[in-house]
């Protein structure tokens, strides 16, 4: 086995860990439920572990769902002619503001019985793996330079521009932003709209402890679009997304078959 198959194992074997990890409860937090419950002064322990469960789950999803999606390339590109600070801040700025909205909807569901959002949150995990695992089968390894061009022609011709649904919004950033952060910022928050981490985030912030949600998934969109800023062209065109689909699609399997192995109350 070469070291490249073997760093490939591994790494599937931690994200099995880290899956079951994040959604199988021990039966005796249930105890500690009851506990706390009769106890409110002692809350403050479990309010801990809930917020760093959703941060840790938010982080992991986020950094394997991004590496290579298309607001990594749009990141990359603009790095490439324009100052990377400017870049940096339009992109987060796009994804800060998605990842509160898609959270306060996923936090809204909380109108509904626990049990239904969490079965839900669990096939729509299931959905996703299967959809991912299935991308990576079909996927080639030109697969990732083509997306890089689309993404650098749609750049180049300034496709944002033709968006009617945009002018009025773009007009009124470049009156008073950097045409590099607006241009970033509405490249990124049009690319991120409807994407699979955008769904993520609204599945977790429904069962999970929404700020959690919120400060991983702003971390792990810092992190990759940080390293989008700064490695450029050459790590968007090397990164194994192939290899990277395959092991979100494996992730998001476990936290689906755990979700429906666990009680809803357990938390």
């Amino acid at each position: 086995m070469n070291s490249r198959v073997r760093g490939v194992v591994i790494l599937v074997l931690l994200t099995a860990l880290f899956a079951i990890d994040c959604a199988v409860v021990p039966q005796g937090n249930q105890v500690e439920a009851a506990f706390l419950e009769n106890n409110k002064t002692q809350n403050a322990p479990t309010y801990y572990k809930r917020f760093l469960h959703g941060f840790l789950a938010s982080v992991y999803v986020i950094i394997i769902s991004e590496l290579g999606d298309k607001t990594f390339f749009i990141a990359a590109i603009l790095s490439i002619n324009h100052p990377r600070l400017l870049v940096y801040g339009g992109a987060m700025f796009a994804l800060i503001a998605m990842t509160v909205l898609s959270a306060l909807l996923g936090f809204a569901t909380e109108v509904l019985p626990r049990v239904y959002t969490y079965y839900a949150s669990g096939f729509m995990f299931i959905l996703f793996g299967v959809k991912m695992l299935k991308d990576a089968h079909n996927m080639k390894p030109e697969d990732t330079k083509e997306e890089y061009k689309e993404v650098q022609q749609q750049l180049s011709t300034n496709e944002i521009r033709e968006i009617t649904s945009c002018i009025h919004i773009r007009n009124v950033l470049l009156s008073i932003l950097s045409p590099v952060f607006v241009e970033a910022f509405m490249m990124t928050f049009l690319a991120e709209w409807g994407d699979r981490s955008q769904i993520t985030t609204i599945v977790l912030a429904a069962r999970e402890d929404v700020i959690g949600v919120i400060a991983g998934s702003v971390l792990g969109h810092g992190l990759c679009t940080g390293l989008a800023v700064l490695a450029g062209r050459v790590v968007a065109q090397r990164i194994p997304v192939k290899w990277l689909t395959y092991i979100g699609g494996v992730t998001f399997l476990l936290f689906g078959i755990a979700t429906f192995a666990t009680y809803p109350y357990s938390r």
